[in-house]
């Protein structure tokens, strides 16, 4: 499959012809099985941690009145914390999945607007991956400064 693809210039001017070499298509064929791959153990992951978020509240409620501790009233907060997390990876791992398909739907038909249309999903997968990234590091960093804090309070107050 020769595949063609006009390249815009910041002017809006065609600039140049991209094309797809047979090497750079099986390349994108081993590719998508791949993609597929990991998005299916994406979702199995999300199941299982949907799963593990419902009985979460049960098991750790029992845990905690069995061992006589206050930290019942943490349980319900595992299992919700547990389903948002699993909320959280469904969008990169749909995204993954969506650009697999329309790869394959684009390389079995020679549609570049099937390849367009999965080049966008794998750009969002990667937005989406990139902002919860910022996100997770802005916490670490709070808390590395909320530690640092909390450190010193207790250093002058045994010191």
């Amino acid at each position: 499959m020769e595949s063609t693809h006009d390249v815009l210039d910041n002017s809006g001017a065609v600039s140049q012809e991209l094309t797809l070499s047979p090497n750079a298509i099986s390349f994108l064929h081993e590719t998508r099985k791949w993609v597929n791959f990991m998005a299916i153990l994406g979702f199995i992951g999300i199941g299982l941690m949907v799963i593990f978020g419902l009985f979460a509240g049960t098991i750790f409620g029992a845990m905690a009145s069995e061992m006589g501790t206050p930290a019942a009233g943490f349980s319900g907060f595992f299992g919700i914390f547990y389903i948002f997390v699993a909320l959280l990876y469904f969008f990169p791992v749909m995204y993954l999945y969506k650009f697999g398909s329309k790869l394959k739907i684009a390389l079995n038909s020679h549609d570049n607007g099937a390849l367009e249309g999965a080049f966008e999903n794998l750009k969002s997968h990667y937005k989406f991956v990139g902002i919860l990234m910022i996100i997770v590091m802005s916490f670490y960093v709070l808390a590395a400064i909320f530690m640092a804090i909390a450190g010193f309070s207790a250093m002058s107050a045994f010191g």
